[in-house]
């Protein structure tokens, strides 16, 4: 809590028209929407603890770590009492569903076409807070933002900011632009007056997401067992991928997006004005064997500055080779396949080796 001469110093009045101007001052930093919250997360942390439970977090290890400052606020920061919960949207074109349908395409989760947004987003958030300091040099402020880092419950913040609600997906949907953004916040010790903005749940009867998920990943509405997700084994999982999933995966090799895709909510989402997230190195819509060919310093170089690069290049090598085991039949592929087996690694090497049978399988079916 603020000292007491200091907070006899912010009056009601001087409160609320920070708040304003915080708003104000996160539209022109790029951010679509911004909303100040005073969190209870206790709810969110009973959700979070059956999770854990039932060990739907994998070997994502740090979901169970550093124990209640994940949903006590003061606890991570300390003298928290509001947290400042914005979003960005990110969508950048609209040929998901044809990059899907071609099995010879590389899909990449559409967050991961531009720049790392987590740079992009904490450079901006950083901004925000110093404004709000400079604007109070007196006060002995604690602040700190986040952008997906650190033991956040991101999604329960924005919830309870009126941001959106917690779909069937388990991610945040907004009702007028959908669920293509990514969240931030600032954690603040100031006591700033709260938005009460509130977007109920409308998800309804749909189940649209639960039934195009490819590996069935919901066990329930609203829970996702991230050992299924197509984006745990392409980005989370360091080991190999289990076989009963690779025919799952089809050309899915960062990430999937086919729960948003289908998601009503998302009809007519808007564009991002943010030339950051536009894609890069044609990656929206490029050939699996044209990515397998690149070299690792081809790979660090064309990912410099994105969030694909946290996965390095023999993980990378890892997916793109189960892409080519699920894409049509060709000699072309086949042959690239059996040229990289001397030199892969263990891990690349078994799903080479998978890949090339499913190729062969192919190849063979075709009538002559």
């Amino acid at each position: 809590m603020l000292e007491t001469n200091q907070q006899d110093n912010l009056d009601k009045q001087s409160l609320q028209e920070l708040a304003h101007n915080i708003k104000d001052w996160g539209k022109d930093l790029g951010f679509q929407q911004v909303a100040i919250v005073k969190p209870n997360l206790d709810e969110a942390s009973q959700r979070l603890r059956l999770w854990l439970d039932n060990n739907y977090q994998g070997s994502m290890n740090w979901m169970s770590e550093h124990g209640d400052k994940r949903y006590k606020i003061d606890k991570l920061v300390a003298r928290t009492v509001r947290v400042i919960s914005v979003r960005m949207d990110y969508l950048a074109d609209d040929n998901m569903v044809a990059v899907l349908k071609d099995n010879n395409k590389a899909y990449i989760s559409r967050y991961a076409l531009g720049r790392d947004y987590h740079k992009l987003i904490r450079k901006r958030l950083a901004e925000l807070t110093r404004k709000i300091e400079q604007q109070l040099p007196d006060v002995n402020l604690s602040q700190r933002p986040f952008v997906d880092s650190a033991p956040v419950m991101e999604k329960p913040l924005a919830e309870q900011a009126g941001l959106g609600w917690i779909g069937k997906n388990s991610l945040l949907i907004n009702n007028e632009v959908g669920s293509w953004f990514f969240l931030g916040e600032i954690y603040t010790s100031l006591p700033l007056p709260e938005d009460h903005l509130e977007q109920p749940n409308r998800c309804g009867n749909c189940r649209a997401c639960l039934k195009v998920c490819p590996t069935d990943a919901f066990p329930e509405p609203y829970v996702l067992d991230a050992r299924k997700c197509i984006s745990y084994q392409t980005i989370e999982n360091k080991e190999a991928i289990p076989e009963s999933f690779r025919p799952l995966m089809g050309n899915r090799v960062f990430g999937c997006d086919d729960c948003q895709i289908i998601c009503p909510w998302n009809r007519g989402a808007p564009k991002t004005k943010e030339l950051d997230f536009s894609p890069r190195h044609n990656l929206d819509n490029s050939d699996l064997l044209t990515l397998f060919k690149w070299s690792e310093t081809e790979f660090l170089t064309n990912t410099e500055g994105s969030p694909i690069r946290r996965i390095g290049y023999q993980r990378w090598l890892r997916n793109l080779a189960v892409g080519l085991g699920n894409a049509d039949g060709s000699e072309k592929i086949l042959k690239q396949l059996e040229a990289t087996m001397p030199d892969a690694s263990e891990l690349v090497k078994e799903h080479v080796h998978w890949a090339i049978q499913q190729q062969r399988q192919k190849l063979a079916a075709i009538p002559e």
